[in-house]
């Protein structure tokens, strides 16, 4: 199986025998993800507070990020509105609620109606309380779900449980579940080494195979998805140059990730935490972080894993990985210093509203400061 870039392994077998296929690439893994297109929104009977009645009497920036729905009468039946921008607001007559209109997004799904006695309105992420509203126009509306991705394997060399489900698609096999196949997917560096995708997997039906271009032998599998993906979840298509990049072995200079946007800066990030190797602590050590490049909060944790671990190095890849590592066992024992250089480039990029992407509001550098010293980190801003 080695010699080609892609290994598929069912880590559900440990008798030997579960390597599914390699191959020289895969359709489906590396895909633009879409995002929901701008809605416009209205809050009826509204009253507003927090930066919802600043945005609305003009006090406040317009953009307020996520603001999550919640039914008064049914707690449990909840909506999220995503990267929402307040249009305008206004009242039938001086001191009565608002009507306010919004600019925003819903998450991928179907929509339902929730309930008519009224509405929580909580910022994301941060629970802030932005009032309430007694109803809602534009929200809920029967939506249909997304279509499920197939996936191909290119230039694929079958293992034993592969040719298994080819071999039953080829009979006419009645039996769905045996031309079904689960793996893991994994990189494989030039030294052979394999190296698993985070959270990569493939889960499907094998539905058509034919010779493949890539070379004699080898062969194109098509993937049939049921209920999901077949293969997912989808990363952005700039992965595979990031995955490329470390088949060469772990980066030696540092920075190789600052010329990457957003999305592959986590990519780079969660490729740093599958090649990580656990060492000892440094005990009360004091680290240089690098912030010519921290322009987001991607770019914090790339550098901060440079900064613990070396070029290529990993110190969480989200808040929550963070605060893991910040815990001791991942190369920083608990209580060190961490001299952040040029923190002032940090300072003008993590201000709010700097981040417009609809699935999660961004750390500000107030409250990346304020976790790390909270964590028991000496920052020390330079």
């Amino acid at each position: 199986m080695i010699g080609l870039p892609w290994l598929l392994v069912d880590e559900t077998i440990d008798d030997g025998d579960n390597v599914v296929a390699a191959c020289a690439d895969i359709d489906g893994l590396f895909v633009p993800v879409t995002e929901p297109p701008l809605e416009r929104y209205s809050l009826l009977d509204c009253r507003p507070t927090g930066r919802l009645r600043a945005a609305c009497d003009g006090t406040g920036p317009l953009w307020l990020g996520n603001i999550g729905l919640e039914a008064l009468g049914s707690p449990d039946l909840d909506q999220e509105l995503l990267d929402v921008t307040v249009v305008s607001a206004h009242r039938e007559s001086r001191h009565g609620p608002l009507d306010v209109t919004l600019s925003g997004r819903m998450r991928a799904g179907t929509r339902v109606r929730l309930d008519e006695a009224g509405y929580k309105l909580a910022g994301v992420g941060f629970d802030e309380d932005f009032g309430l509203c007694g109803d809602i126009d534009g929200v809920c509306r029967q939506l249909p779900a997304p279509l499920p991705r197939p996936a191909t394997l290119f230039g694929c060399r079958p293992g034993t449980r592969l040719q298994r489900a080819i071999d039953a698609l080829e009979r006419g096999a009645a039996s769905r579940h045996r031309r079904w196949v689960h793996a893991s997917v994994f990189s494989v560096a030039h030294d052979g080494t394999a190296t698993r995708l985070l959270d990569a997997g493939l889960g499907a039906e094998v539905s058509a195979v034919r010779p493949s271009s890539f070379g004699e032998g080898l062969v194109d599998v098509e993937f049939q998805p049921t209920y999901a993906d077949a293969i997912g979840p989808p990363r952005p298509p700039g992965g595979r140059e990031v995955w490329e990049r470390w088949r060469d072995g772990r980066p030696v200079s540092p920075g190789s990730w600052a010329s990457y946007d957003r999305e592959l800066r986590q990519e780079w990030a969660g490729a740093a935490l599958a090649h990580h190797r656990h060492g000892a602590d440094v005990a009360e050590g004091a680290f240089d972080l690098d912030g010519r490049h921290v322009t987001d909060e991607e770019g914090f944790y790339c550098a901060i894993g440079e900064a613990v671990n070396g070029p290529g190095g990993y110190f969480g890849w989200n808040l929550g990985a963070l605060l893991d590592c910040l815990q001791g066992g991942w190369g920083a024992a608990p209580g060190f210093q961490l001299i952040w250089h040029d923190s002032a480039i940090a300072r003008a990029s993590l201000k709010p509203g700097y981040d417009r992407r609809w699935w999660a509001p961004a750390l500000t550098m107030d409250q990346l400061v304020g976790l790390l010293t909270t964590a028991g980190v000496d920052v020390d801003l330079r």
